[in-house]
């Protein structure tokens, strides 16, 4: 055999036969081996069956690159990462000959200028840094940190975020440029060679906008917007532009219709003449449809309304299977709406009654819509005695079951607890918050036609992170957030006036788990170190930007603020239910004078997004939840691609899969956390129908506690069928990071 071999020829890859090299193959093998606690020779054994005269180069890095894969388990996990190595050497090879290069990376500068004249990058880049700028910059390149990716994440960035012909050090190294534009001329290049550092190592995460669109002319860098209708006709469809604007730039939409007329309401005087949310949800739908997201993927938008709302048995019945063909929307993510009063009713099993805002409106002159906490409790409880002719009462626990119900069977809707998510809002003295966006983990002030709640998402990926980094990776995080506000083109006006009032911005987290398992501790015990983890990382981003205010100013409505009045997260700093812990005390209290004094720079900080796409980039976990699987295939065009945690060889036990946890933990770690998030977390809750525990009370429970504990929404609500089937619809990825 070995005689035969020595005699055949292979087709290199400019077309040239040359005798097939085996000794090359094994070296390629063992080098993307190298330090991964695996035998190569494993590997070895598995390709040389294939060899055939006349076979190309391609298809013996292919064969090497399944082989790899199929050699992936739970117990040889590693091996996924020899075939991430493959994957970036066989790009590196075409990404030479289609450029007529000799090495990788060989020449920065005249890169660029070849990416900005074929339109592939905006000239920005060659306007803001000189040749010998660019040069400088080129020195930081390492193509070493190529190799850090398994295979599933080198197929994720080349497919999702790399521009054709491109390297993903030279990606980075662009996109590190850019963010620091924003930045004083004599710190620009020492901020982003630290960018530089962060991304390329991935310690910090950036979200699809950002990394699809910063390099592209005049890219929208936001990932979440929530934009609110009016009950008017000019409103209402000055929102589906907006809708369509929003999506077409890659960002997630959160339309809120509280304020528009129920079904059977007035129109012109005439009763009954309306038809409702649903009609104009279905518009929604399809320009959803309609308008894809930059050709990347199609639009999302999720759809939102109180529960008070006269509409609410209809909007239920949005995405399920049975009822009135006409209600359903299935292209769009619907979202419940929740007040305090309502889940007190829910417990005590009392009445609830639903109301049509416009006749609200037009016999009180109230908007009922812009009403949260106790002046929405003591208008409700009077409205209701008012005999509004469009009005229906019914059991608040009925009512919820049905939501309960719906989300057993779709997944949805989300739910988001409205009195909650604006007691601790800071900007509540110029407005208020009506939803939230499309991952429920970002919201702000809202005003119909005038202000859509925009907002900038980074994560820090804790899987990559040490204690000793923590600190500057928050630093970094908020000045790459602030950057990003400042050199964003908006996709639409209302989005520009939100960003330059309050500049929010979201800094989120992955590999929570991760961390935990590198540290030995499980899921179910984290709940205490998750408090004092995230209390660290809202201190470092409340300081971070604090100190932007002294260099850049505040925020323009940061005066009258609760940031101006010491109070963070909802609760007053110097009050012993702030709930820091001791040896943070004092320094949340100077931190809250500092703030008094000198302002803070962005009004909202913080948001952990589900980041399920981009942590398959990262190689972590996603979020700051339990691993779904410890192992699994995810299927895509080129076959089943294994899928697993980064430590998990050597950390099996640390790891607990979230079907095999009560929910109630979830809901528990959750809440710690969310103390010293000052948006939301996008928490999915997974309920296993097989686990004995689990029934409808449980589930029930469940919910109920996540509001007690001060969780400011929920998104998906999946469960795990008799049958091991997993509810879904695809999962949101806007904003994902």
């Amino acid at each position: 055999m070995e005689s035969t071999i020595t005699q055949m020829r292979a087709i290199k890859r400019n077309g040239e036969m040359a005798p097939l090299d085996i000794d090359k193959i094994k070296q390629v093998i063992a080098w993307a081996s190298d330090g991964l606690d695996l035998n190569p020779l494993e590997l070895e054994a598995r390709v040389s069956t294939v060899f055939k005269d006349g076979i190309s180069t391609r298809e013996i890095q292919d064969n090497l690159i399944n082989q790899a894969l199929t050699l992936t388990s739970i117990e040889e996990p590693n091996w996924r990462i020899v075939a991430g190595r493959l994957l970036m050497m066989n790009y590196w090879k075409e990404t030479k000959l289609a450029r007529g290069e000799e090495l990788v990376y060989e020449d920065y500068v005249q890169f660029v200028h070849r990416m900005v004249t074929k339109g592939a990058y905006g000239d920005v880049i060659t306007r803001e840094y000189s040749d010998e700028l660019l040069r400088e910059a080129a020195t930081w390149i390492n193509p070493k940190l190529d190799l850090l990716y398994d295979y599933a994440g080198a197929v994720a960035l080349k497919r999702r975020y790399l521009i054709e012909n491109e390297l993903p050090q030279e990606a980075y190294l662009t996109i590190s440029l850019l963010l620091a534009v924003p930045e004083r001329a004599e710190n620009r290049m020492v901020m982003a060679k630290r960018f530089y550092d962060v991304f390329s190592q991935r310690k910090l995460s950036l979200a699809t906008p950002i990394l699809r669109n910063l390099r592209r002319p005049n890219g929208n860098l936001s990932s979440c917007f929530i934009t609110a209708m009016g009950d008017s006709l000019e409103s209402i469809s000055g929102v589906w532009t907006q809708c369509g604007k929003i999506s077409k730039n890659g960002g997630g939409v959160g339309v809120n219709l509280t304020k528009v007329r129920g079904r059977n309401s007035w129109v012109n005087g005439q009763a009954g003449a309306s038809g409702g949310v649903v009609p104009w949800i279905k518009i929604v739908n399809d320009i959803a449809v309609a308008v894809n997201q930059g050709g990347a993927r199609a639009g999302a938008i999720t759809v939102s309304i109180d529960n008070w709302h006269i509409d609410m048995p209809d909007f239920l019945q949005l995405q399920t299977e049975n009822g009135d063909p006409r209600l359903k929307a299935r292209d769009v993510f619907p979202q419940v709406v929740v007040t305090d009063e309502f889940m007190r009713r829910v417990k005590e099993n009392a009445d609830w009654t639903l109301m049509d805002p416009y006749e609200v409106k037009r016999e009180t002159g109230i908007d009922l819509a812009e009403l949260w906490g106790e002046s929405f409790t003591t208008t409700y409880r009077w409205l209701e005695e008012q005999n509004l002719s469009l009005s229906k009462k019914v059991k608040a626990r009925e009512l919820f079951k049905e939501v309960m119900k719906t989300q057993i069977e779709t997944g949805m809707p989300y739910i988001f607890f409205k009195d909650t998510a604006n007691r601790a809002n800071p900007n509540k003295h110029c407005g208020y918050i009506p939803s939230a966006n499309l991952c429920v983990e970002s919201y702000s002030n809202v005003k119909a036609d005038e202000e859509v709640h925009t907002c900038n998402l980074v994560s820090p990926n804790l899987a990559n992170i040490e204690d000793d980094e923590l600190a500057d990776v928050c630093y970094l995080s908020v000045r790459v957030l602030d950057n990003t506000i400042d050199i964003t083109t908006t996709p639409i006006e209302q989005s520009a006036v939100h960003n330059n009032l309050y500049r929010t911005i979201g800094v989120g987290a992955m590999g929570f788990a991760d961390w935990l398992a590198k540290r030995g501790i499980p899921y179910m015990q984290s709940a205490d170190i998750a408090d004092k983890l995230f209390e660290q990382i809202g201190y470092y981003c409340t300081k971070a930007s604090a100190e932007l205010a002294v260099e850049r100013g505040a925020y323009p409505r940061f005066e009258g603020s609760d940031w101006s009045k010491g109070v963070f997260f909802g609760r007053e700093v110097r009050s012993l239910d702030f709930g820091c812990s001791p040896e943070m005390r004092e320094k949340w209290i100077q931190l809250a004078d500092f703030i008094a004094q000198h302002g803070i720079r962005n009004s909202q900080i913080s948001a952990i997004a589900p980041n399920t796409s981009s942590a398959i980039v990262q190689m972590c976990t996603p979020s700051v939840l339990p691993i779904y699987s410890k192992f699994y295939y995810e299927k895509n065009a080129n076959g089943a691609v294994p899928i697993c945690p980064p430590f998990l060889k050597g950390n099996f036990w640390t790891y607990q899969e979230n079907k095999n946890i009560d929910q109630r933990i979830v809901v528990d770690v959750t809440s710690r956390i969310q103390k010293w998030i000052d948006t939301g977390i996008s928490m999915e809750l997974l309920f296993n129908l097989n686990a004995e525990h689990v029934d409808a009370k449980h589930i029930f429970d469940t919910i109920v506690e996540a509001h007690e504990k001060g969780c400011k929404a929920i998104y998906y609500v999946r469960s795990i069928q008799k049958d091991g089937k997993v509810s879904d619809k695809d999962a949101c990825v806007s904003c994902a990071n």
